[in-house]
């Protein structure tokens, strides 16, 4: 059904009618109900640390209480990628999605900072999600409050020597910081 269709398919209901269609998509549907619950009760910053202790547990796992050992870090950036992602779709204001994602970033930094990491691929991940963190705060006109933020991440990037610090320098570059 084409958007068209749909208006006016609703615009020949009565208001009972779209009432109940609503109420009927709340129960139903988890994400419409996710969405009104925002919509309604938005607590962006109740959610935004919730997210973060997420994001932070990826990189330093809590022991559990009457655990053996300690469990291990699991480092997977699909987790913030997918809490970046719903909160976009939630409509979530610009500037706390961008502090997420440089959240995610500082985060592995951090865990790099005190453990050596082999994989390549870790590497990679965290220079496409700055990337992803820069062209988020440039198209979104929030650039300049983000600029000591960038700056750290890749002055972090040269004080661990990574291997490809020079790709985080070559972004810095191209927005003429």
């Amino acid at each position: 059904m084409s958007k068209r269709d749909l208006k006016k398919y609703l615009a020949e209901l009565t208001k009972e009618q779209l009432e109940e269609q609503l109420i009927e998509l709340y129960e139903k549907f988890s994400p419409v109900k996710v969405y009104y619950d925002f919509v309604f009760n938005p607590k962006e910053d109740k959610l935004l640390q919730e997210s973060k202790v997420k994001i932070s547990h990826e990189y330093f796992p809590v022991k559990k209480p009457n655990a053996k050992w300690r469990p291990k870090a699991k480092m997977r950036r699909s987790v913030a990628q997918k809490i970046i992602k719903h909160f976009i779709s939630l409509g979530v204001d610009s500037f706390i999605i961008a502090d997420l994602m440089f959240y995610n970033i500082e985060i592995a930094q951090t865990y790099s900072s005190n453990n050596f990491i082999k994989q390549e691929l870790f590497y990679k991940s965290m220079f496409n999600s700055f990337e992803q963190a820069v062209n988020f705060v440039i198209s979104n006109g929030i650039l300049t409050e983000f600029k000591a933020r960038i700056e750290a991440v890749y002055q972090e990037t040269l004080q661990q020597k990574w291997k490809n610090r020079y790709d985080f320098e070559a972004i810095l570059e191209k927005i003429d910081f």
